[in-house]
């Protein structure tokens, strides 16, 4: 694996969770963080356009003020 050295500033609170998987773990430091990263640069990111297509629809009763009526103050 070829890598880049990069630094970065935790919380306190970071630093003492990931230690605490470090020790549970028996991993490096370094692997919990890339293992975070790359959970969370994997994960399917929700477009909201697509969300909102998808509910297109979805109450076919609903009503909504006709744009006479909106206020334009």
């Amino acid at each position: 694996m070829s890598a880049t050295r990069t630094q970065i500033y935790l919380t306190a609170e970071q630093r003492t969770r990931i230690d605490e998987v470090v020790r549970a773990e028996g991993v490096t430091l370094a692997e919990v963080v890339r293992r975070a990263l790359d959970a969370y640069l994997d994960r399917e990111l929700v477009v909201s356009e697509a969300v909102l297509a998808s509910t297109f629809g979805a109450d076919p009763d609903a009503t909504y003020p006709d744009r006479d009526e909106w206020d334009r103050g």
